[in-house]
């Protein structure tokens, strides 16, 4: 099977659902935010905090452009889409999954997101950025589930039933 990547804003649980689509399809769950962790030796915050958001997009590009996956659920982080060439590659490799959540509830479940690893470039909110990742989401997917008020089950089985599992 090829390998199911989740797209979509922080706080949209892309980690928590690929958890449990992998677990409900028998798959290898990859989480990129994880990745970047383990090769940069630290947390994402810390590098957004002392390089800034630029140096964490070219690492995050970099983590996954090296990734060798099949059969895998892929949580990204929500910049992924910054980057043509690693959504390019992702694209390649699998179905590209967006979980699609309103900018209130984004700003409701990352009520604490300063250290979340979040990239906002200076002077930028969250409903700025919201505004800035949704086209880039919309443009890559090539599924779009709406998760809005949807607990976590209920947002694996739409994946299942929209990619035809």
């Amino acid at each position: 099977m090829k390998n199911i990547i989740l797209i979509g804003m922080p706080g949209a649980g892309k980690s928590t659902v690929g958890v449990i689509l992998a677990k409900t399809l028998g798959m290898t769950f990859v989480d990129t935010d994880i990745a970047i962790q383990e090769r940069a030796g630290r947390l994402l915050q810390d590098i957004i905090d002392t390089e800034g958001p630029g140096a964490f997009l070219l690492a995050e590009e970099e983590t996954i452009l090296s990734l060798s996956c099949r059969n895998c659920v892929i949580a990204t982080g929500g910049s992924v889409v910054f980057s043509r060439k690693a959504m390019d590659r992702l694209k390649k490799e699998g179905v590209v999954v967006y979980l699609e959540i309103s900018c209130g509830e984004m700003a409701r479940r990352l009520e604490e997101h300063h250290n979340r690893g979040i990239v906002l470039f200076a002077g930028q909110g969250l409903f700025d950025m919201y505004r800035q990742r949704v086209p880039l989401y919309e443009k890559y997917a090539d599924i779009t589930v709406d998760c809005e008020g949807e607990d976590f089950e209920e947002v694996v089985v739409k994946v299942i039933e929209e990619i035809g599992g």
